[in-house]
């Protein structure tokens, strides 16, 4: 039975990860800085039949010590803890690189002393061609967890990374956010109307998750094949909920860009479909190794890339809107 730590196990992917690995009997070391939110969690499995297989971790990734005490025993992680939200990163720089960083170093450094076997990144798609000061500390973040495979000295640990959009129905999302303003018969409020965003579920976020782990060889950054909506598309369906209301557009937070990106044209190079995501091979790895040879031989079955893929791209899909909407409305 497999001896796993999740991070940031109070957020949104954290709590679904948990749930899931509780349910599929796996030992479960959830690890997080919320006093009030681990009591929470603690008691939702109080009476599951597995809930002695979860063991709950009071405590902040800056802190190594706590985190080497944590990782006994740890056979994977899934490291989701991070400062996430734009606008309060860019007001707060220094405590986003403490965590995202900093934090995330922390991780690595202890995974590699505890001889974990597999660590995956979760980042987000703001790390590429980063605008705002959380896209910049996940870009980190990546190349820290990307470059740590060069220096472990063995193949048996395996960092990787995936790449989340904007997961749906989650805290601080723009689903909640409309949902409470029709509620309170108050305007739907949205920074651009023809700002557009990946978005995709958190069982398709957990779904991604535990797909990269397994499929984890070294070093690539698993990512989603995620829809697109526009901000003025999810508003207008939002307002079918409460004519009464208006749409205001309030201007762009800081940090924000119009579009966002999966991955930049030279990453598209190196990007391959595989099994319903994409996945991109490292470029800083000895190309003579054993891990890079199987990188190529695993991923070049897929079908390659070779572009960059923006939200604001016509080759993009498009996410079911108004299902997403009906499901969170009737919630």
């Amino acid at each position: 039975m497999k001896r796993i730590l999740v991070t940031g196990a109070c957020g949104s992917i954290g709590e679904e990860l948990v749930s899931k690995l509780i349910r599929d009997g796996f030992k479960v070391c959830a690890f997080d800085n919320s006093e009030d939110r681990l009591f929470h969690l603690n008691k939702k499995f109080y009476k599951h039949k597995n809930s002695e297989n979860l063991r709950i971790f009071l405590g902040d990734i800056r802190d190594k010590d706590r985190l080497f005490q944590a990782m006994q025993g740890i056979e994977e992680i899934y490291h989701c803890a991070a400062l996430k939200h734009v606008e309060l990163s860019e007001y707060n720089p220094f405590e986003a690189l403490k965590t995202n960083v900093i934090g995330t170093n922390n991780l690595i450094e202890v995974a590699q002393e505890n001889k974990v076997k597999k660590i995956l990144f979760t980042s987000s798609d703001k790390a590429v061609n980063p605008s705002s000061m959380m896209g910049t500390t996940k870009l980190l973040g990546e190349k820290l967890a990307i470059s740590a495979n060069n220096y472990t000295g063995s193949d048996d640990i395996r960092f990787g990374c995936v790449r989340f959009g904007n997961v749906w129905n989650t805290n601080g999302s723009v689903g909640p956010i409309f949902k409470n303003q029709i509620n309170l018969n108050k305007d739907l409020t949205l920074t651009n109307k023809l700002m557009s965003r990946f978005f995709f579920t958190k069982e398709e976020a957990v779904n991604l998750c535990i797909n990269a782990c397994n499929s984890l060889i070294g070093g690539e950054i698993f990512v989603s094949d995620m829809g697109v909506a526009k901000l003025g598309d999810i508003a207008d369906e939002f307002n079918k909920y409460n004519k009464k209301i208006k749409i205001k557009e309030i201007g762009a937070h800081a940090g924000e860009k119009l579009y966002e990106e999966l991955f930049t044209e030279i990453e598209g190079e190196r990007a391959y479909r595989y099994k319903g995501m994409y996945v991109i091979i490292p470029e800083n790895i000895d190309k003579k190794s054993t891990r890079y040879i199987k990188l190529l031989k695993t991923y070049k079955k897929g079908k390659p890339v070779s572009i960059a893929l923006r939200s604001d791209s016509p080759l993009t899909k498009r996410v079911n809107i108004k299902k997403l909407v009906k499901v969170l409305m009737h919630e």
